[in-house]
C-alpha cells in the first residue's frame, strides 16, 4: 500500500491544531489509507493515548508512537507483520528523538512545539513500512 506521504503530513498538521497525537497520527493515517474505520471509532481508540496516557506525560509513551501503532494494526493483516512493524516503529522513534516518553519529548506537556513532527515523522515510518 502507497501512501501519499505529502496529503499525509498535511492531514496530521489539520489534526494536531486541534486533536491529540496520537489522534492526528492514527487518523492521519488511516485517512490516507481510506482505512474502513469511522472517525468517531478512532477518536474513541486514541483518545486515552494523549499526553502521555490520560494527559499525565509522566513516562507515558508519546501519543505519535501510539497512534502510529495503532495504525500499523488496522492497515495490516498479518499479526507477524503488525509485531515486526510495531518494533520497527518503535525503534526508529527511540533514535530519532532518543526516547518515547511524552514527559521528557514534551517538559512535561510545557512545550508541545516537537509534537507535531514527532506525528509526521512516524507516520512517514508507517507509511515506508506499509509499502514494503
Amino acid at each position: 500500500m502507497k501512501l501519499d506521504k505529502e496529503i499525509l503530513e498535511e492531514k496530521i498538521r489539520e489534526y494536531r491544531t486541534f486533536k491529540s497525537c496520537s489522534e492526528s497520527t492514527l487518523m492521519g493515517l488511516c485517512e490516507s489509507a481510506e482505512a474502513d474505520i469511522t472517525q468517531k471509532e478512532m477518536v474513541k481508540l486514541a483518545c486515552g493515548f494523549a499526553g502521555g496516557m490520560g494527559g499525565t506525560f509522566d513516562e507515558g509513551t508519546c501519543g505519535a508512537v501510539t497512534g502510529a501503532l495503532m495504525a500499523n494494526g488496522i492497515l495490516n493483516d498479518d499479526p507477524g507483520k503488525i509485531k515486526s512493524n510495531a518494533k520497527e516503529i518503535f525503534n526508529a522513534f527511540k533514535e530519532e528523538y532518543g526516547t518515547v516518553r511524552c514527559d521528557i519529548i514534551s517538559k512535561n506537556g510545557e512545550d508541545k512545539s516537537p509534537c507535531v513532527d514527532c506525528c509526521v515523522f512516524i507516520a512517514n515510518k508507517v507509511a515506508d513500512l506499509l509499502d514494503e
